[in-house]
């Protein structure tokens, strides 16, 4: 599979924040500067994942439209995601997500725009902690 193909969505340019992810990672904004909703296609390669984070101030909604991935709280079991997966995850918590070891991965990141939020990012997922959700 292509990265082109994994969603129906555009793939978009190299994600500007490639730095905390650790593999390949592309971003369509789908929405324009003056919407009041930031909704993004962001495309994952096969074992790509971004570092844990945080979401202070705005609330974040996932939702899977291609491939497979994961998607963790700090201190809570990962989650699955197949298309049609949604995830709303809850202000200012710890978490993570992208790919599955074996699979591109396409989620779109929903965010509010009218409120005023930061993007926190931390540590990398370490290679023992991703690896234990694949056996």
């Amino acid at each position: 599979m292509k990265k082109e193909d994994v969603s129906p969505f555009e793939v978009g340019g190299v994600n500007p924040v490639i730095q905390y992810f650790s593999g390949g990672s592309w971003l369509a904004r789908l929405t324009g500067p003056e919407d009041q909703v930031d909704i993004s296609n962001v495309t994952f390669e096969p074992g790509c994942r971004n570092n844990w984070h945080v979401h202070h101030g705005a609330q974040q909604t996932l939702v899977c439209v291609g491939g497979e991935g994961w998607y963790q709280e700090w201190g809570k079991e990962p989650v699955h995601m197949v298309p049609g997966t949604v995830v709303a995850i809850p202000l200012d918590v710890k978490h993570w997500h992208g790919a599955a070891k074996d699979s591109w991965f396409a989620h779109l990141s929903i965010i509010a725009r009218n409120v005023e939020g930061s993007h926190e990012w931390l540590e990398p997922v370490s290679d023992e902690d991703y690896e234990k959700i694949h056996q």
